[in-house]
């Protein structure tokens, strides 16, 4: 099965999206781009929400959001049932995210962070499978359903 991504951010995160597309279509994933695009100024919710929609329905493997501080879309996406969206400004916690909490949307905080820390936040996002064990009982307690 290959992996699929859904994309989004606001109008911060605009000027990292297409290189980490690029950067996942390289890697063989299918990626569909839920927008902003351009770097004219939007609200992150009408972005964050389609993403967080195509993972919770199955649509979509993964997602990736982009915002400035990553706090919106983070909180936006973590309200649909399902998603487990994490926020990651280094690589260790771009592991932890998936490896501890599961998560199914990494959120990255562009005025945080280089293009070159995405990209290798991304690619821990994408290497590391979630551990279970001890773990998975916890996940299991976040839904609130």
């Amino acid at each position: 099965m290959s992996l699929t991504f859904a994309v989004g951010g606001d109008h911060a995160g605009f000027d990292y999206k297409n290189d980490l597309i690029d950067f996942l279509s390289e890697r063989g994933i299918t990626v569909k781009d839920y927008g902003t695009f351009s770097a004219d100024s939007v609200d992150y919710p009408d972005f964050a929400h389609p993403v967080a929609s195509a993972v919770e329905n199955g649509e979509q493997r993964f997602g990736l959001l982009l915002c400035g501080s990553a706090n919106g879309v983070a909180i936006t996406a973590n309200k649909h049932q399902g998603i487990r969206a994490g926020l990651a400004w280094n690589v260790e916690v771009a592991k932890l995210v998936r490896q501890h909490n599961d998560a199914n949307i990494i959120c990255l905080p562009v005025r945080f962070i280089s293009l070159e820390e995405a990209k290798a936040c991304l690619a821990a996002f994408i290497e590391t499978p979630f551990e279970g064990g001890r773990h998975q009982g916890r996940v299991g307690k976040i839904s609130c359903s």
